[in-house]
């Protein structure tokens, strides 16, 4: 599907297009990145399609790289916790980053100081805090700075310095660093850095993406989010043979090549090439397309202001909403593998490297649930009604989980796969075409600099619930068990289903009605449109 939209052909019905479109000029060759100039040297300009289809490439390996330097905490949390109440592990004379890999498995070690003993998990939780707060406090910072910078320079610097503090932490473990308050620090700093990724790369693929089928397509691309995390489990459960502290750095150093690549290859938007939209199946996908060519937030408008933003029909409960969606997918993404080692299955204790590997079937199960809360947000014109119906279903999921996953690896999976897909379904949806859609409200008027404040705002919200997750798993499971962390995801899925309630509530009368497929409304027209008392009468 995805490779099908980038390949559109023009469309002759459509009034917007004509059988040949003359190139534009390029409107400010500052904003032209140097590979693409380079390479302009050498082939000439390339079609509208080729950019796009590059863009939605590099926004997908560069958000991918985010989440995958996300992972090694989670992967490392049973090695720097180590067996409660063991003798500390202070390090080993010599320790380098060209050393051989030890011949012990590191679960046999007891942990490393000042994560082991008593009270160490709460201390793996305040770290986890560390991050996540401020990665969730800098993201209403970096969407009112991503409409006035350009957003190529300030998502490379924001990638470069997420791959510095990242491969920092792991430093840790070479350079035998045993201070808590390091790691604090290290962490602060990389949450700062990593809050730049999310509103950015939203605001870049709406600028080359029109709302005909922005629910599938966006719904395919925020795969990013999962694809990052398996890559990232996959490599740090990989490498915690040859010490934790590679998981992070090897991370880190992936996340500084990728900045290089993104500065030199990402194109922000049509007019940065002088391309125009070719591309339109129908109306409303070639309206859709030049809508988005349109959209110019190199100084042509002022960027909406931050209240302004909060007050954009939606915008609040799908913030809100979002809010306990994360903080579930990020409790699973901090604390699952952990969890999977400390609960056996079929009687037997995994390995941290087996727990890891086993975890990414969460994540496989949120790369369908992305895809298809997309499509069928789609095919309804009803966000709302998927998102509520997605975050009910995932209560019972998380119990059966919970309760008989370990019974048998085959009940295991199947029930991690389910809850992945419940849970990531509505968080992928909300941060992408939701976010996208309400960025783009006819209430700002045509302003194209309000995508990423908006998409800050909603994607901060969560991330405050990301960042209290994550946080709280580390008491609870220190003094009440993993049931307590259970009821605590039961009851923010419950809390997520009741703050789109009443959208919810108001798109099923519309639908009922027959007026969301009479009228063609796409993902959040329908909810919108039916905000006013009329319409949902």
């Amino acid at each position: 599907a995805w490779a099908a939209w980038c390949a559109r052909g023009p469309d002759p019905g459509c009034p917007l297009q004509t059988p040949v479109m003359a190139p534009l000029k390029i409107k400010d060759s500052r904003h032209m990145p140097p590979g693409i100039e380079l390479m302009h040297a050498f082939t000439g300009r390339r079609s509208y399609n080729f950019y796009r289809a590059t863009v939605l490439i590099l926004t997908f390996l560069c958000y991918a790289g985010y989440h995958a330097s996300r992972k090694p905490p989670s992967i490392a949390k049973s090695v720097l916790n180590g067996n409660i109440g063991g003798i500390s592990s202070t390090g080993k004379a010599g320790r380098t980053l060209l050393a051989a890999a030890p011949t012990v498995s590191l679960d046999t070690q007891n942990g490393w100081e000042p994560f082991n003993g008593p009270g160490g998990k709460i201390k793996l939780g305040q770290v986890d805090l560390a991050f996540l707060g401020t990665y969730a406090i800098g993201m209403f910072f970096a969407g009112h700075l991503g409409d006035r910078l350009d957003l190529r320079w300030f998502l490379s610097a924001g990638m470069m310095g997420s791959g510095v503090f990242v491969a920092l932490f792991g430093m840790g473990y070479f350079w035998d660093v045993h201070v808590f308050s390091y790691y604090i620090f290290v962490s602060v700093a990389a949450g700062l850095f990593q809050s730049t990724g999310w509103p950015s790369v939203v605001a870049i693929v709406a600028n080359w993406s029109g709302k005909g089928k922005r629910g599938l397509i966006m719904g395919i691309w925020s795969a990013n989010t999962s694809v990052g995390n398996i890559i990232g489990t996959v490599a740090s459960a990989g490498l915690l043979s040859w010490g934790w502290g590679w998981s992070f750095v090897t991370l880190g150093l992936t996340m500084m090549a990728l900045a290089v690549v993104m500065f030199l290859f990402l194109v922000v938007q049509p007019s940065d090439v002088g391309v125009s939209p070719q591309e339109g199946a129908d109306g409303k996908g070639c309206e859709g397309d030049r809508q988005a060519y349109d959209n110019r937030p190199h100084g042509e408008a002022d960027g909406i202001h931050f209240w302004d933003a909060w007050r954009i029909p939606g915008v609040a409960p799908y913030a809100f909403c979002l809010f306990f969606a994360k903080l579930i997918a990020y409790t699973f993404l901090y604390w699952l593998p952990y969890y999977i080692k400390s609960t056996p299955i079929e009687g037997r204790w995994l390995t941290s490297k087996e727990a890891g590997d086993l975890s990414v079937l969460f994540d496989i199960g949120g790369v369908a649930g992305g895809i298809m809360a997309g499509h069928l947000s789609d095919k309804s014109g009803a966000s709302a009604v998927v998102s509520v119906s997605f975050m009910l279903c995932a209560v019972p999921s998380l119990w059966l989980y919970r309760t008989f996953g370990k019974v048998s690896f085959s009940a295991n999976v199947s029930l991690m796969m389910l809850s992945g897909f419940l849970v990531n379904g509505p968080y992928a949806l909300i941060t992408t075409a939701v976010s996208a859609d309400l960025g783009t409200h006819e209430s700002l008027q045509g302003n194209s600099k309000a995508l990423a404040t908006v998409t800050a705002i909603i994607d901060g919200m969560g991330s405050l619930g990301a960042a209290l997750g994550p946080m709280l798993t580390g008491y609870m499971s220190d003094s009440g068990g993993f049931d307590l962390v259970f009821m605590m995801l039961y009851a923010s899925a419950l809390a997520a289903a009741a703050l789109l309630a009443r959208l919810a509530a108001r798109e099923f009368l519309v639908l009922r009605a027959g007026a969301g497929a009479k009228r063609g409304y796409s993902p959040l027209a329908l909810q919108l449109a039916s905000a006013s008392p009329a319409a949902a009468r």
